[in-house]
């Protein structure tokens, strides 16, 4: 009643708008319908391997081409959203504008999206930013997802176990192969302290877009280097057209 009471106080004084344009909504954290109904949420049928969209054609149900050929280096990933042009404004502004009112929200959509994964997973794990960064920008998008994620699901999480050690350049406007050159597995690390809290777990590591999978294959590396039993990736948005917009 108390917590009814306090969203209800809280309606009145900021009255709910669309996440995406602004307009009135029913609730907080809410999308008008206009807003809401381009949105492209991923489902099955899907890439057992990076979840990739299938068609009900495909020759071999469960695994992508892609992934037939060069599996990524960790066990299952899903997506929420396609990153597309309905899509790309949700996901900038909370990346680069401060709108992090829009966590809980998007934490609803990832435990629709990645349950299967996090049925029986142990931790919880957002990608990590540069110090500098995380400076700069205030605050750490992925850890707002893994943080209210962990609230939702009751999976434990920790934002201290995989730690960005080098900065690197932003992967904005990279191809694939610039990407992966530019991330590495050097640029992580779980310190030596932490170790003991992923030995034999099962991960599932959280980020906000998956473009070419250069900066969650890095963190999978790391964490499975580190002892790990299982690293599954849970993203908001992933690109689904090889022309990416940019991120």
């Amino acid at each position: 009643m108390v917590g009814r009471l306090a969203t209800a106080a809280l309606d009145l004084l900021l009255p709910p708008r669309c996440l995406a344009c602004g307009e009135p909504v029913a609730r907080q954290g809410g999308l008008c319908a206009t807003c809401w109904s381009p949105l492209r949420f991923l489902g099955p049928p899907c890439c057992e391997r990076c979840g990739w969209p299938l068609q009900a054609v495909e020759a071999e149900p469960g695994l992508c081409a892609a992934c037939m050929e060069h599996p990524p280096p960790w066990d299952r990933g899903r997506a929420a959203l396609a990153y597309e042009e309905a899509s790309r404004g949700l996901v900038l502004r909370f990346k680069h504008a401060g709108r992090t009112e829009a966590a809980a929200t998007f934490a609803r959509w990832l435990a629709l999206a990645g349950r299967e994964l996090l049925a029986d997973a142990d931790l919880i794990l957002p990608v990590p930013l540069h110090r500098w960064r995380l400076l700069r920008r205030g605050y750490n998008q992925s850890a707002l997802l893994a943080a209210r994620l962990a609230k939702l699901t009751g999976v434990a999480w920790s934002p201290a176990v995989l730690r960005r050690r080098r900065a690197t350049a932003s992967q904005q406007g990279l191809g694939a192969a610039a990407r992966r050159v530019n991330v590495t597995a050097t640029a992580f690390e779980v310190p030596a302290a932490r170790r003991a809290a992923i030995a034999g777990r099962r991960i599932v590591l959280v980020d906000d877009v998956l473009t070419t999978g250069a900066t969650l294959g890095a963190c999978t590396r790391v964490l499975r280097a580190a002892g790990c039993a299982r690293v599954d990736v849970l993203v908001l948005a992933r690109v689904v057209k090889p022309a990416a917009l940019p991120i």
